[in-house]
C-alpha cells in the first residue's frame, strides 16, 4: 500500500521529515537484508513470562542499523525493548492522555501522519464478523507488530510507522500496543485537521505470532471488479457502504510511491519538494491536510498529477457507492460526520477491552468520578412519618378540600377583605 492510509491498497508509508529521514533512509525499503552477525545481534530473552524468541532476519536489521536510543528490536515475538518487554497491560488514562501528546509532537516533526492512520487501519482492518473467538477473529489486537504479520505484502512499510512509535510505547508501558496504534491513527486524522474521533481505550494486546491472522483479509488496490471486492473486504468486517466511502474520504492524506507499490508517478508537482522525503504522487493537492477535497478531485479528474486508482474511481461508478460519494463531494461537514463514526467503528473491530465497556479520555485533565449518592448523608435524622399518622394528615388536609400533595384552594373573598382593611387602616394614618 502507499502512503495512501487505506486499508485499500498495498502502497508505501508517508515518509518522515527531513530531520528523521537519515535514521530511516536504511530501513525504507523491505528488501534490505540483514548479515548473520545483525541477525545474531538480535537475540534478546526477558525474565517475564512474556519472552522474545530469536530476533527476525528481516526486520531485526531495519532496526538495529539505527543509533542505539534505546535498543528497539522487532522479532519472532514482535516489536520490543529492554525497557518494557510486556506486550498487555491494563489501560493507563493518564499514560494515553500523555502518549497522545507526544504523538502530536512526532507529528509536527516527522509530517508522517497518513503511515500513523495506516498502521491503525490495518491492525484493526483484519476483523473478521463470521469468527467469534478472540484473538482468531482479528482486529484491533495489536498483532501487526509482529514480523509475520508485517510481511503480508499489504503492509509493506509500516515497520517504519512502528520505528517511530516505539520510543513513545517504552516511554508508557500502561498503554498497549493496539491502543497505541489506534490513538495513533484517530490523532493524526485530528491533527491533519479532520474531525474528532470518539474513541475508547483499553484494548488488548495478543502475545505471540502464533496469533497474528492468516494473509489476504486486507484489500488490494486494483483487483479485477473493485466493487464487489471491497464490498467482500469490508462486507466481512460488518462496515456498510456508507462506511466503504466514508472511510475512502482519508485518502485525502498521504503518497504512492511506485518502487515500493508499483502504483503512482515518481514525483508530481505537488510532491517533488515534500514536505518530508520528496516525491510519490498524492491523491490530493493539500496531501497533509484532512478534508473532503478527495472527493472533489476524484470527481473532477482534471488534474493528471493526482492519483486515481480502480479502488477510488469506483466510487463515483457504482451507483451505490456513488450516492454517497457526491453527497460528499459537497457536503464536507457530512463526511466529517460520517467518517468519525465509520473510523471509531473500524478502531474497535475484533478488539477485546479491559474493563470490557472501555476507556475514554478526554481533552481536560482527569477528573474524579462523581460522589455515589448516599441518602442517609443528605438526611436530617429524624425519623420518617408512620403510615398511620400519614393517613391521618391526608384525611384532615382532604375535610378541607386540600390534598397534602397540593395547596388549599386561595379564598379570594377573604384575601378581598383584608386587602380593603389594610388600604382603610393606611389612609386613616396618612389622614391624620
Amino acid at each position: 500500500m502507499a502512503e495512501r492510509l487505506s486499508l485499500s491498497l498495498t502502497l508505501s508509508p508517508s515518509t518522515p521529515a527531513p530531520t528523521t529521514m537519515a535514521a530511516l533512509s536504511s530501513t525504507a525499503s523491505s528488501r534490505i537484508l540483514p548479515s548473520a552477525t545483525a541477525a545474531s545481534r538480535a537475540r534478546l530473552s526477558f525474565s517475564s513470562s512474556l519472552k522474545c524468541l530469536r530476533s527476525s532476519p528481516l526486520v531485526s536489521n531495519l532496526f538495529l542499523n539505527q543509533k542505539r536510543s534505546p535498543m528497539v528490536r522487532v522479532s519472532e515475538r514482535g516489536l520490543s525493548s529492554t525497557a518494557s518487554p510486556k506486550c498487555a497491560a491494563a489501560a493507563d488514562p493518564d499514560q494515553l492522555k500523555s502518549a497522545r501528546e507526544d504523538i502530536k509532537k512526532l507529528l509536527d516533526s516527522s509530517f508522517c501522519h497518513p503511515i500513523l492512520v495506516r498502521l491503525g487501519w490495518h491492525d484493526a482492518g483484519t476483523y473478521n464478523k463470521n469468527i467469534q473467538e478472540w484473538p482468531q477473529r482479528g482486529g484491533a489486537n495489536g498483532s501487526l507488530r509482529f514480523e509475520i504479520e508485517l510481511k503480508h505484502a499489504a503492509n509493506a512499510g509500516l515497520v517504519n510507522a512502528l520505528k517511530l512509535l516505539q520510543p513513545i510505547k517504552e516511554k508508557y508501558s500502561g498503554v498497549t500496543y493496539a491502543d497505541l496504534f489506534q490513538l495513533a491513527s484517530a490523532t493524526a486524522v485530528e491533527e491533519a485537521g479532520g474531525p474528532k474521533i470518539p474513541m475508547k481505550y483499553g484494548r488488548v494486546d495478543v502475545t505471540g505470532p502464533e496469533q497474528c491472522p492468516e494473509e489476504g483479509r486486507l484489500p488490494d488496490a486494483g483487483p479485477p471488479s473493485p466493487a464487489d471486492h471491497l464490498r467482500n473486504v469490508f462486507y466481512r468486517m460488518g462496515l456498510n457502504d456508507k462506511e466503504i466511502v466514508a472511510l475512502s474520504g482519508a485518502h485525502t492524506l498521504g503518497r504512492s510511491r511506485p518502487e515500493r507499490s508499483g502504483w503512482g508517478k515518481p514525483e508530481t508537482k505537488y510532491t517533488k519538494e515534500g514536505p518530508g522525503a520528496p516525491g510519490g504522487q498524492s491523491w490530493t493537492v493539500k496531501w497533509l491536510k484532512f478534508d473532503n477535497s478527495y472527493f472533489k478531485d476524484i470527481k473532477e479528474r482534471r488534474d493528471e498529477d493526482l492519483l486515481v486508482l480502480p479502488t477510488d474511481a469506483v466510487i463515483f461508478e457504482d451507483p451505490s457507492f456513488k450516492v454517497f460519494a457526491e453527497k460528499y463531494a459537497e457536503d464536507q461537514e457530512a463526511f466529517f460526520k460520517d467518517y468519525a463514526e465509520a473510523h471509531a467503528k473500524l478502531s474497535d473491530l475484533g478488539a477485546k477491552f479491559e474493563p470490557p465497556e472501555g476507556i475514554v479520555i478526554n481533552d481536560g485533565p482527569s477528573e474524579p468520578a462523581p460522589e455515589k449518592f448516599v441518602a442517609a448523608k443528605y438526611s436530617s435524622g429524624k425519623k420518617e412519618l408512620s403510615e398511620t399518622m400519614k393517613q391521618k394528615i391526608r384525611a384532615e388536609y382532604e375535610a378541607v378540600g386540600g390534598s397534602p400533595d397540593k395547596p388549599l384552594p386561595t379564598n379570594y373573598f377573604l384575601n378581598i377583605i383584608i386587602v380593603i382593611g389594610v388600604l382603610a387602616i393606611l389612609s386613616s394614618l396618612f389622614g391624620n
